[in-house]
C-alpha cells in the first residue's frame, strides 16, 4: 500500500470512527460497529472490505460472527499514520458518542 492509499481510507469519517472503536476495544464484531457507528450492516461491510483490502483489518469468523481487529502485521509507517489519526481524533465529540453507544449496546455477541 502507498502513503495516499491509507490517507484515502482515512478520509471515510466512518472509516475512522471504525478504527478508533477497534483501537479502544481490540477487536469488534461486525454488528457492534454498526451499533456503535449507526449505520446500516451494508454500509459497515462495504467500508470495513475496503480497509481489509488495504490491509489495514483482519477479520476472524466464528460461526456467524465476523470480528474485525486492526492488524498487528502493518508497516512501521502505516502504525504511525494510524495512531497520529487515533490521536488527532480521539476527543471528537462524535468518537466520544460512538463509544457510549458500543457500551450500551445490549446483547453483544462474546468472542
Amino acid at each position: 500500500m502507498q502513503q495516499t492509499e491509507i490517507f484515502q481510507i482515512l478520509s471515510k469519517d466512518i472509516r475512522l470512527r471504525a478504527l478508533l472503536l477497534l483501537s479502544k476495544e481490540q477487536e469488534l464484531c461486525l454488528c457492534e460497529l454498526e451499533h456503535a457507528l449507526n449505520s446500516e450492516q451494508p454500509k459497515i461491510s462495504r467500508h470495513m472490505a475496503s480497509m481489509k483490502k488495504a490491509n489495514l483489518v483482519t477479520p476472524r469468523r466464528t460461526a456467524q460472527w465476523v470480528y474485525y481487529s486492526i492488524n498487528p502485521k502493518l508497516a512501521p509507517w502505516q502504525t504511525q499514520i494510524i495512531n497520529a489519526a487515533i490521536k488527532g481524533a480521539q476527543n471528537d465529540p462524535q468518537i466520544r458518542q460512538d463509544y457510549q453507544r458500543l457500551k450500551t449496546m445490549k446483547n453483544r455477541p462474546s468472542c
